[in-house]
């Protein structure tokens, strides 16, 4: 009788290659069915190389919240592989229901950033801030910030960012005291005590919620306060220094979305056929690029694209840019059925795709709830690091947290 072959006869080049082509999920399933395939699939050579194949499968990431309870939910799909067939569905997969975060949340780099959520059910006790991994449903509780003395009744606001070089994750908290003066304090996701650090800012301004986090730098909208002007503000997320960004060239900030365009922070608005707000119509006439070419010189590109005439009626929300160029645009919350658009700035064409499994929620929360999109989601399995995201979700499902699967629980991905 022939004796059978094992895991351990597989060559760890095929053995990788193989579970390369994974999601992260099944990896981290994969690590829990020995200590050798931990010890094997934890290699940074494993990692790296995931990586590399991630890349080349960027996925479209959506956030749903439905505002009567707080919940959000996490899907994400594969982009289209011709987005411009004539008739394109695409299936999305549902990972993880998250409990009770009233406020908006923060993505970098594939993790999510929740200044307020309730872990428990017993009522009184306070919210506290989580990061979060939405495919694994890795998390990590942060202490809570300390509010400054003279502090006003406005709400903080927060950026989260990622420094590739050093691979660590920053989360930016900005406070309005009296006289509209800012105190800033930043956290930094580690394996040791986290604790909130004031840091200093020398820039006069007032931040906006819009920003976006590119190859290290955490770009926002602010208005400065000297000047009644608006700029963007950029902050270095390893250094911790900031710069300011004349961006008079976008008018004014109504409608402005930011999104990387080849690296760089680029600002995009719809212009609708009778006047600049959607509220106006919903014919979109043409769509408006501003991209910040050199940072230190502070120059911009102006670029204005005609919108095809395909009469598409249905309000869209820009979203960001693919990794091909193509523009993402989301329709609001209720539309069934659900679509992407693709809007190709060189072609002049617009496809939309059909997203179906996000429907019936969709239908639910139409009037209570609203539907983020992230695009180019790439699954890194050094952000998944135990020692700084050391509980799942899928372990607190009584406390509110679902996945699609009840086998999908993590186990820790070392081996102490």
């Amino acid at each position: 009788m022939k004796k059978a072959k094992t895991v351990d006869s597989i060559p760890i080049d095929l053995f990788l290659e193989i579970f390369s082509r994974l999601p992260t999920k099944s990896v981290g399933r994969c690590r829990c069915v020995s200590k050798l395939w931990s010890s094997i699939l934890s290699r940074q050579e494993f990692t790296e190389l995931f990586l590399t194949k991630s890349l080349t499968r960027p996925r479209l990431l959506f956030a749903l919240e439905r505002y009567t309870s707080g919940e959000w939910f996490f899907y994400s799909s594969p982009h289209p592989q011709n987005p411009y067939e004539k008739s394109t569905v695409v299936a999305v997969d549902f990972h993880i229901k998250f409990p009770r975060s009233p406020t908006k949340c923060s993505y970098a780099y594939g993790l999510f950033y929740f200044p307020d959520v309730w872990i428990s059910k017993n009522k009184g006790e306070d919210s506290v801030p989580v990061i979060c991994n939405p495919i694994t449903g890795q998390y990590a509780i942060l202490p809570k910030p300390i509010s400054p003395k003279l502090s006003t009744k406005r709400e903080p606001i927060s950026f989260f960012g990622f420094d590739p070089i050093e691979k660590q994750f920053k989360v930016l908290l900005i406070h309005t005291v009296v006289n509209n003066e800012t105190v800033h304090h930043i956290l930094t996701l580690g394996a040791g005590k986290m604790r909130w650090r004031n840091i200093q800012c020398p820039l006069a301004h007032y931040p906006a919620r819009e920003g976006i986090c590119i190859n290290g730098v955490l770009y926002y909208l602010a208005q400065q306060t000297n000047r009644k002007s608006y700029a963007i503000v950029c902050f270095d997320v390893r250094t911790e220094k900031f710069k300011l960004i004349d961006a008079k060239c976008f008018g004014d900030q109504y409608g402005i979305k930011l999104i990387n365009y080849k690296g760089k922070v680029c600002g995009v608005r719809l212009k609708y056929k009778n006047g600049s707000e959607w509220k106006s119509g919903r014919h979109i006439r043409k769509l408006c690029m501003w991209v910040l070419e050199d940072v230190e010189k502070q120059e911009w590109s102006q670029y204005v694209y005609p919108f095809p005439k395909n009469g598409y009626r249905n309000r869209l929300f820009i979203v960001g840019m693919t990794t091909t160029c193509e523009i993402v645009l989301s329709e609001s919350l209720g539309s069934k059925p659900y679509n992407v658009c693709y809007f190709s700035p060189e072609r002049n064409t617009l496809q939309c795709v059909n997203f179906q499994g996000v429907e019936g929620n969709l239908e639910e929360f139409k009037h209570f709830g609203k539907l983020y999109a992230f695009v180019d989601h790439v699954e890194d399995l050094s952000v998944n690091n135990a020692k700084q995201l050391m509980s799942s979700l899928f372990d607190l499902r009584n406390l509110g947290f679902q996945s699609i699967n009840k086998f999908d629980a993590l186990c820790p991905l070392d081996d102490d």
